[in-house]
């Protein structure tokens, strides 16, 4: 029997992937002064557990503003740097997923409670913080306004974004992703509904995407060339006027020619004017027409639950990878429960083997 194109094997530069399925970045919201936790250090070697062949470690900001919530993790010092890895010593040491970093700045959507405490965005008096963003246009009308950043701030940001991508990988990260996706700051400069900039970093496409290219390119100078670096981007804001999938093209083509390994494919999260209807591979169309016209490796997201979905869609050459989120988290052995349903046998630590008739040696 044909090994199932979910199940086959992949190289990005220098890094060998055993399978298509990857953990999708999701926060956790459990760190301390923007450092790893215990917790970490038992969830993401789990995740490196879980069967799938690539691991992407919750957003992590590149300073401490950038946080989305004061739980988040940030990658700006040296103490945050050890506390990080250790999580990905012990995930390399147990797991058998590679595992990739996505580094971001909340921008606008910064200085927020964990979901659990509502997630509005915290006073100043009550741990917050100022908020920054390419115009002075708060997420919600109830937010403090934040600042617009100035373009020596902007050259500020763009190395920060360089020195956590350093950082990343010499703690051991395999891959980085970039986040310019659901709303956050790099989002926030590509769309026409945030961006209202009247300098070279606002007005046309080409003036909007100047600063996410900025910053991309300053990160991969600093990496090594073995390491693989791609990019979330939200294909669109679901928003009458705001980003679509015309200008994501175009952003994605721009990406590719400076040296961008793959697109993560997802959308909004930009304004609460969005108007969307989920539904498993909602996304995936989005994904496609990237690969189709760019030729790069894309992954698709967005409510892939089933194991036969997630290999049609690689089947079909519809996405090169398949990115599951909160359905990890559910079920944190879904590589294997996948496997056994395509007929695979599929990696797991030895300890674990005898648990199911295909992970027997």
């Amino acid at each position: 029997m044909s090994t199932p194109p979910l199940f086959s094997p992949v190289t990005l530069r220098d890094v060998a992937l055993h399978n298509r399925i990857v953990v999708a970045p999701m926060c956790q919201y459990s760190a301390v002064e923007g450092a790893a936790t215990s917790w970490h250090r038992i969830h993401v070697p789990t995740l490196a557990m879980s069967g799938a062949g690539l691991v992407i470690v919750e957003a992590t900001a590149v300073r401490m503003d950038g946080r989305i919530s004061s739980g988040c993790l940030c990658l700006h010092d040296d103490a945050q740097e050890r506390a990080l890895a250790e999580v990905v010593a012990l995930a390399k040491e147990h797991g058998q997923a590679k595992l990739a970093l996505q580094l971001g700045h909340a921008g606008r959507k910064g200085s927020s409670a964990p979901p659990w405490h509502g997630g509005a965005q915290l006073p100043l008096d009550q741990g917050g913080w100022q908020t920054v963003a390419p115009s002075a246009l708060p997420f919600n009308a109830a937010d403090r306004v934040p600042h617009a950043l100035e373009v020596p701030e902007l050259a500020e940001l763009t190395r920060a974004f360089a020195a956590a991508a350093e950082r990343a990988a010499r703690v051991g990260f395999d891959l980085i992703e970039l986040h310019s996706a659901h709303g956050y700051l790099l989002h926030q400069f590509l769309s026409p509904l945030t961006n209202q900039r009247t300098d070279e970093y606002g007005g046309s496409l080409e003036r909007r995407m100047r600063f996410p290219l900025e910053v991309f390119a300053a990160m991969r100078a600093a990496l090594p060339a073995r390491v693989p670096l791609g990019v979330r981007i939200s294909a669109t804001d679901w928003v009458e006027g705001g980003w679509d999938l015309e200008q994501s093209v175009v952003f994605a083509r721009a990406l590719k020619e400076r040296g961008c390994d793959f697109i993560d494919v997802s959308s909004g999260g930009l304004s609460p004017a969005q108007q969307l209807q989920p539904a498993p591979g909602f996304q995936v169309p989005f994904a496609s027409r990237i690969k189709r016209e760019l030729q790069i490796p894309v992954m698709a997201v967005g409510l892939i639950t089933d194991p036969e979905h997630a290999n049609r869609i690689v089947a079909e050459g519809q996405a090169d990878f398949v990115a599951l989120a909160r359905g990890m988290l559910w079920d944190p052995r879904w590589g294997w429960h996948a496997a056994e349903k395509l007929g695979v046998k599929v990696q797991a630590p030895r300890q674990y083997l005898r648990g199911s008739a295909t992970l027997r040696s």
